[in-house]
């Protein structure tokens, strides 16, 4: 493509001498139409807006330099024009030092750039006939208004080509480009024009000179005020319509006008809010099923036998607890988790198997769908058959171009950054980077477990423990909520600051790893922040969910975290209730964190912007004025908010069988997300570059991962985190003879048969409590059901056949669950085409039109040609062999 560039479209592409006279923009004064998108002729549109400082009026930089400054940034500004390009400097109202330079591509020049970049364009209008859903009526209710936002006509489309230009549906030469299109147009010639040669190096492209401070900013307009329509009445004010039907809050329950975000914005914008609103969608249905199973849970916690037994005074009020740390803790009563194993049962129940069965199913039909959607976005957003120009190389890779390979392909030579070994050297410092930051983190979650082993002993020794004390805030404060509370708030902090460590230390070792293109970057990027964030937000509720409690000993002979830390124990119900509140803690700290994040800093610096020049308000000021005072939305402006979405994707799939509500405050966050991006790309933030993209990128194999991890979490938290497998085991083995004594399967006697005895004569000295022991009992219950034998027994304090039965169940189901659910999920993938009848008929029709009229064309026109050729021919052919006579 660039070699095409060079020899069709760039003949003047070369070194500008420095004797000859450099074009140079018109300069001409504002002319007080603020809102005008026009230069001053008022004919040729602006496609392209270039701010620099005066160099005569920078204090800053030493003469020489700012010499050099102004001679590249001419030569760059010359280059253009001779590239076919208009421009017109036009200096700032508000500061002096200012200068804006104006750029407009003409006709044939974008026409010549459209063909190069096989921009595809409209051929006649599409006259496949469309059914109407059985449900369109319902979703017109959430459209917005027609007679507002007209819908796009449809056409079928082709790549560009200036010589079949009368086949291409033309009514307006004026508008059969959009400014979308044109700006990206004008995009792409800015990325590759010259500015300088060093050491036979050519130095190009605004994306340097926006790096080396020679140009402040490069934008596209803004079409005119999100606030008031504009006065122009060439203005199509669509950034207006875009604010006030998708951006502003009221539309908060109305779908969003894709096709119309997608002309303004381009294609990569438009995929991502078509992925956000179908992922929001699609979670409308997993949040209407987790309210129903959480209140599911809330009606039949009154019903919840082992809940009854722990509350009963003549059960649980009678069942001594073993300490759970050594010395400082005391024997404490069971009753005192009454009110947490009350919660536990509206999460512990039979709703969350079904919840977490459903949310593997859901999450395949999620994928599978919108693989169909994007299908559908990429038919109609011409990028079917997308070819990605050959981009450029990012100018800190050239910049350190020093060594000389031979390139095997071109067998020409060419210049690389660093050898194959330094290549080798470079990559294997990155690894060891990124393994030892994953190391950090997990160091930090030791920390805070550390924190809990340590502050449990504090509130067990603090808070009211005595066996016959009858003080409320036992109720609600026992040791193992303030405990959790106060880790999962300081987990949710730590996770926040070290987000914030290490998004500078991926970009710093992406940046050392040298990629050649800004894809390459990108990708590479995406890897290293997803492992960072991967570690970060979950390892804490993996640690939860199935490490706590597990290797604990028992009373008698305790394990030790570091030599020194009695591990941590569950609560008599489990880490379930713990999980959940880390959950809650951590999803909804983050999306409240976020949001008013993303608000107030683009806000915040705005208003600083806007109020830091006190003459403003009393001069009339252009709309590339105003567009230039904006935020910057950055080269990684989606890549944060993808980012955003994967990483709760991953809360609401890995853990929801512990949290049933996350999907529903997904989507309230999810609602809000929406319209917040799209208040700050239309009103906080300069208008993006539009941008080609075929798909979410790298992100759909890492959803992809995801919904296959989660069936295995899910199937493991139910196994090993709740206490649902040990309550069937008993139902239905151990509460009827040969094990149990009841005459039926029934959940009376649960609590007392799981929690095992232990003699408190059996204490180490180490573990023996300092306050004495009451009452006449000579024994005390494991707070955790590790199912062993009583003391007195020849297997005393040995795993009894309860427990193994309880592994084999909880085995059994972890292999069948995930084999179902695996065998389902293949069905529905099968099942479900990843391209819709519909669409595969639209490509063809376009295919055959496509060929028809301008393959054929073609070929009329060679046969004409080749006809004529004949007859020529046969004329020749019969004066040659006539009669002399005749």
């Amino acid at each position: 493509l660039v070699l095409e560039l060079n020899q069709v479209v760039i003949p003047t592409y070369g070194t500008v001498p420095e004797q000859q006279n450099l074009h140079t923009p018109e300069w001409v004064d504002f002319d007080d139409k603020p809102d005008s998108l026009f230069f001053k002729d008022g004919q040729r549109r602006i496609d392209f807006v270039l701010v620099y400082e005066d160099e005569s009026q920078k204090m800053t930089h030493k003469r020489s330099d700012r010499k050099k400054q102004k001679r590249k940034r001419q030569v760059y500004e010359s280059n253009l024009i001779n590239n076919g390009l208009q421009l017109e400097a036009t200096r700032s109202v508000l500061d002096e030092k200012l200068i804006f330079v104006k750029v407009h591509a003409p006709w044939e020049v974008l026409c010549t750039y459209a063909e190069v970049m096989h921009i595809k364009l409209p051929l006649q209008h599409n006259d496949l006939k469309t059914r109407d859903s059985a449900f369109n009526w319902f979703s017109r209710l959430f459209r917005v208004d027609e007679n507002i936002i007209k819908p796009e006509q449809e056409f079928f489309t082709a790549p560009f080509q200036k010589d079949h230009l009368s086949n291409f549906y033309i009514q307006d030469k004026d508008t059969f480009f959009n400014p979308a299109t044109r700006s990206r147009i004008v995009h792409f010639i800015l990325s590759r024009v010259k500015y300088a040669t060093k050491n036979n190096v050519k130095k190009f492209g605004i994306n340097k000179l926006l790096d080396t401070g020679i140009y402040k900013a490069a934008f596209p307009l803004h079409d005119s005020s999100f606030r008031h329509l504009s006065t122009d009445p060439n203005c199509p004010n669509e950034r207006y319509l875009l604010y006030r039907e998708w951006a502003h809050p009221k539309n908060i329950f109305k779908l969003q006008p894709l096709d119309f975000i997608r002309k303004y914005y381009g294609e990569k914008i438009g995929i991502y809010f078509a992925w956000l609103g179908f992922y929001t969608n699609m979670l409308t249905v997993a949040a209407v099923v987790g309210v129903g199973c959480f209140l599911y849970g809330c009606l039949t916690k009154d019903n919840c036998t082992w809940s009854q037994e722990v509350c009963d005074p003549n059960i649980g009020g009678n069942i001594i607890m073993c300490p759970q740390c050594d010395k400082v803790c005391t024997y404490w009563n069971l009753t005192i988790t009454c009110e947490s194993s009350k919660k536990l049962c509206i999460f512990d129940s039979f709703g969350t198997l079904v919840f977490a069965v459903f949310m593997g199913i859901w999450v395949t039909f999620f994928l599978e769908f919108w693989k169909r959607r994007q299908a559908e976005l990429e038919y109609e957003w011409d990028t079917v058959e997308y070819l990605e120009q050959e981009e450029q190389v990012r100018p800190e890779y050239e910049a350190r171009c020093t060594h000389t390979v031979m390139n095997e392909i071109t067998q020409q030579e060419e210049h690389v950054p660093y050898t194959a070994w330094g290549k080798c050297v470079r990559m294997t410092f990155c690894t060891s980077a990124i393994f030892f930051w994953i190391l950090l983190i997990i160091a930090s979650v030791v920390g805070i477990i550390v924190y809990r082993l340590s502050v449990f002993l504090v509130f067990s020794a603090k808070l009211p423990q005595h066996i016959s004390g009858t003080e409320a805030i036992r109720k609600y404060l026992t040791p193992q909520t303030a405990t959790s509370v106060t880790a999962s708030l300081i987990s949710f902090v730590v996770i926040m600051i070290l987000n914030i460590i290490y998004e500078k230390v991926a970009i710093l070792i992406t940046d050392f790893e040298l990629p050649r293109t800004q894809t390459e970057y990108e990708n590479s990027l995406t890897t290293k922040m997803f492992l960072f964030q991967f570690v970060n937000y979950y390892s804490s509720c993996f640690y939860i969910a199935f490490f706590k409690g597990k290797f604990v000993g028992h009373p008698g002979s305790p394990v030790y975290w570091l030599g020194k830390y009695r591990n941590e124990e569950c609560d008599p119900g489990g880490c379930l209730l713990e999980l959940t509140t880390q959950l809650a803690i951590i999803v909804g700290g983050k999306a409240i964190w976020n949001n008013i994040q993303e608000v107030l800093l683009p806000l915040v610096k705005n208003l600083i912007g806007r109020y830091s020049a006190a003459a403003r308000s009393e001069k009339v000021v252009p709309r590339w004025e105003h567009d230039y005072h904006l935020q910057p939305i950055g080269k990684l402006g989606l890549f944060y908010e993808y980012l955003e979405m994967v990483i709760q994707f991953g809360f609401v799939t890995l853990f929801v069988a512990s949290f049933p509500l996350a999907p529903l405050l997904a989507l309230i966050n999810n609602m809000l997300e929406i319209r917040l991006d799209a208040w700050k790309l239309t009103t906080q933030f300069r208008r993006v570059v539009p941008q080609k993209a075929q798909d979410i990128g790298a992100w759909q194999p890492i959803l992809q991962g995801i919904a296959i991890l989660a069936v295995v979490t899910n199937a493991m938290i139910i196994a090993f985190t709740s206490d649902m497998i040990p309550r069937l085991v008993y139902y239905w083995s151990f509460s009827v003879p040969p094990y149990g004594s009841h005459s039926s399967h029934t959940m009376k006697g649960y609590i007392n048969s799981t929690l095992s005895v232990f003699n408190i004569s059996d204490f180490k000295n180490a573990s023996k409590p300092f306050l004495p022991w009451f009452g006449n009992q000579t024994t005390c219950r494991q707070v955790y059901r590790d199912l062993r034998y009583p003391p007195g027994h020849q297997h005393q304090y040995q795993h009894n056949i309860y427990y193994w039965h309880v592994i084999a169940a909880k085995l059994a189901f972890v292999i069948v669950m995930e084999h179902v659910i695996y065998f389902v999920k293949f069905i529905i993938s099968y099942i479900i085409p990843d391209v819709s009848q519909k669409t595969k008929s639209k490509v063809k029709r376009e295919k055959y039109l496509t060929q028809k009229l301008l393959h054929e064309n073609d070929l009329k026109g060679v046969k004409k040609t080749i006809g004529k050729m004949a007859d020529k021919i046969i004329q020749g052919a019969d004066s040659t062999f006539r009669p002399k006579d005749e």
